[in-house]
């Protein structure tokens, strides 16, 4: 009777747990096809949206993904595709994320016109670093914190950084002077990147880093690169999207381990500008002074209810200006180095305009930046051939037509590719072939307006272009003007788009002094 009692009793336990086992398998399968019904529903609708873009083929499941490598051939893949698809191709990037990817100046203005806010995919990724800085805040947010923060970027602000850019480029250009005494091939990223964040530090924050003069990598700087990296794989990474699975990911742990590093650094630099106003009481100076930098802007500035940034805005404005002020125009800087390189007949003339500029003085000034128009050509030449930011996003809050009559509706994606507008043989002759002379006053007056967009273009425009520039300036004048540069046949770098423009296997170049130089 016992063993009778307890094989029913055992029975009746498996019975329960094998309807329980099946009611959750029933669930899952319920669950997952629903799921799938979604993800083929959606896909779908977006494939009739895009159907009047034809592109290149994709995987159904991974879309391009598989086709976008990280062997410095994703910019040519783009190239060649925007020869075949006139004006816009769709890519997707997962079952159902699909971007329209714009590659003419034409399209190129429809889009920029408007205020249209960032993608809310790539850029998001990046808010757990920069905050919601004017990169990508939205709306009345991003138009408050445009306008408090315009002020900081007049002409008048700007005169007194060319010399601390001078000052931060001789520091570079001094350690140097090995590589000019034994013409040994060196890799330029890395010492242009801590000439741009001492120069950021400097103009923007009045902080002297000294990170040119610091013994090893420089942390941030590793920060930088390492935050650039994982946002770029993220993106190509669809399961990726889900920020649950990122987290609890290695990459997710390593995304965390910089971005606490990089937020230790801007909150260094906050917390001193803020100690020094409250020992100084300069608050009531700072608002009269006529040269207020970056920094004294955001502590300082009210609107007309005279209402300040929150502390959180502060560090977003901190995080993202610091970031595009010293990595972007690092890539920018390094890049027409490397051009000067492997141009010696434009270096050379450039190098006559220089000397003629600045007659024997060793540093530049404000009104120097005026006196190198051949200068600032070959500057332009090399951001259309290799821009910083070769590709940004957008997301229309609206429907939109194209001139040729085409419309994509609201909520669609748009991929804007930089780097496939100013390589497009229908807006440029001979694309690929570098020629300063394309930015003659009378040549640019042919041109769109939107087919040269190396700070984009519109409403949401870069904000520090001039400041850029002016240190691009700045850098490739006192360089020329104590260097040869030389081209490394050995090393062609593999340009790789992280946020900004890199090279897979560095920018390595060899120098000598020019004659009459020590």
């Amino acid at each position: 009777m016992e063993v009778y009692q307890y094989f029913s009793s055992t029975s009746k336990f498996y019975f329960q747990s094998f309807r329980l086992y099946h009611v959750l398998l029933f669930v899952c399968i319920i669950y997952f096809s629903v799921v799938l019904y979604n993800l083929v529903i959606t896909r779908k609708k977006r494939m009739r949206v895009f159907e009047q873009f034809p592109g290149p083929p994709g995987n159904w499941l991974l879309g391009h993904v598989k086709q976008f490598r990280e062997d410095g051939t994703d910019l040519e893949m783009i190239t060649k595709w925007g020869e075949q698809y006139p004006y816009a191709f769709p890519l997707w990037f997962g079952p159902t994320s699909i971007y329209l990817f714009i590659h003419h100046s034409s399209y190129l203005k429809t889009v920029l016109s408007s205020a249209e806010p960032k993608d809310d995919i790539a850029y998001t990724f990046l808010t757990s670093w920069i905050g919601e800085g004017l990169l990508v805040s939205v709306g009345q947010k991003w138009f408050r914190h445009r306008r408090l923060l315009t002020p900081g970027f007049h002409y008048d602000i700007l005169k007194p950084y060319v010399k601390l850019m001078a000052d931060s480029a001789n520091i570079m250009l001094d350690k140097w002077e090995t590589y000019a005494k034994t013409e040994q091939s060196f890799e330029l990223f890395q010492h242009v990147s801590l000439m741009t964040l001492d120069s950021i530090m400097k103009c923007a924050f009045s902080y002297n880093s000294n990170c040119q003069t610091e013994s090893g990598t420089n942390p941030y700087i590793k920060a930088v690169f390492e935050l650039c990296y994982l946002v770029n794989l993220r993106f190509r990474c669809f399961p990726y999207h889900n920020e649950t699975i990122f987290q609890l990911s290695p990459h997710g742990y390593r995304y965390r381990k910089a971005c606490k590093i990089a937020h230790s650094h801007t909150e260094e630099v906050i917390k001193k500008r803020k100690e020094a106003l409250n020992e100084k009481k300069e608050q009531d100076i700072l608002q009269k002074k006529r040269n207020l930098d970056f920094l004294d802007i955001l502590l300082c500035t009210q609107d007309e209810q005279q209402q300040g940034l929150s502390d959180e805005a502060i560090r977003a404005e901190v995080d993202t200006f610091m970031f595009e002020g010293h990595d972007t125009t690092a890539s920018g800087i390094s890049w027409i180095l490397y051009n000067m390189a492997c141009y010696p007949e434009h270096q050379q003339k450039c190098r006559e305009e220089i000397q003629q500029a600045l007659k024997g003085k060793d540093s530049m000034e404000w009104e120097d930046l005026s006196k190198i128009p051949y200068t600032t050509m070959c500057i332009k030449e090399s951001l259309r051939l290799y821009p910083p930011v070769p590709g940004f996003g957008r997301k229309l809050t609206k429907p939109m037509t194209f001139f040729d009559g085409r419309t994509v509706p609201e909520g669609s994606l748009i991929g804007i590719s930089v780097y496939g507008v100013h390589r497009n043989a229908t807006v440029w002759e001979n694309p690929h072939v570098f020629d300063p002379l394309r930015f003659l006053p009378e040549n640019t007056a042919k041109r769109s307006p939107h087919a040269f967009v190396p700070f984009s273009a519109g409403p949401r425009n870069c904000i520090g272009q001039n400041f850029a520039m002016n240190e691009m300036k700045v850098v490739v004048a006192m360089t020329l003007k104590k260097y040869v540069l030389i081209k490394d046949p050995e090393h062609t770098p593999k340009m790789v788009p992280q946020i900004i423009l890199r090279s897979l296997n560095g920018i390595y170049i060899k120098i000598r002094f020019v004659k009459n130089e020590p």
